[in-house]
């Protein structure tokens, strides 16, 4: 039996690639039998994480604000995400830039949820159910805007997870909109 001189493992005489790691058989430098690592010795390689998809490449502008204020408004930029408590930090926090660039965020975030409840209301009135004697929007409508809300609500999340870590980067798809100067 050979052992493959990358990894270790052990792979049969005819092999002409790794099992293991893939490297060619062909391109390992023979030694002595003696030099050979033992089978349960293995290099583990590491290996870059992919890419993140292109629509989560957005621009980062935390270089613009100072630490000072990115860490005295990270409780504000929080507050931003979560519905209508992003009124709070548009008024108690005016001075902040770091808490108005995540406001508009939230603001922008708020609105879209806003639209998506308008548009449960107007679906629900005309697909109606009637249950026993009361009139009810069809389980489908819900179903459907709880599906529709599922991706605000992972913005919300990327968002919380940008003021948490300290930076300044538009969300994906809607930051790119500006509400707030």
């Amino acid at each position: 039996m050979a052992y493959c001189k990358t990894c270790g493992f052990q792979m049969d005489d005819s092999a002409t690639f790794c099992p293991q790691c893939g490297t060619p058989v062909a391109q390992q430098v023979e030694g002595s039998p003696g030099q050979a690592p033992p089978p349960h010795q293995h290099q583990h390689q590491h290996h870059a994480p992919p890419p993140p998809p292109a629509f989560m490449n957005t621009p980062d502008s935390t270089g613009q604000f100072t630490q000072e204020d990115i860490n005295a408004n990270k409780a504000m930029g929080v507050l931003s995400y979560l519905g209508i408590l992003v009124l709070i930090p548009l008024f108690a926090a005016k001075e902040s830039k770091f808490a108005r660039f995540h406001a508009n965020q939230g603001l922008i975030l708020l609105i879209l949820y806003g639209i998506l409840m308008v548009f449960r209301i107007l679906l629900g009135a005309i697909w109606r159910v009637r249950y026993f004697y009361v009139s009810i929007a069809h389980p489908g409508v819900t179903w459907l805007t709880l599906l529709l809300s599922l991706p605000l609500l992972a913005l919300s999340i990327i968002g919380i997870v940008n003021v948490v870590n300290g930076r300044a980067k538009e969300l994906p798809v809607v930051g790119k909109f500006k509400l707030i100067k």
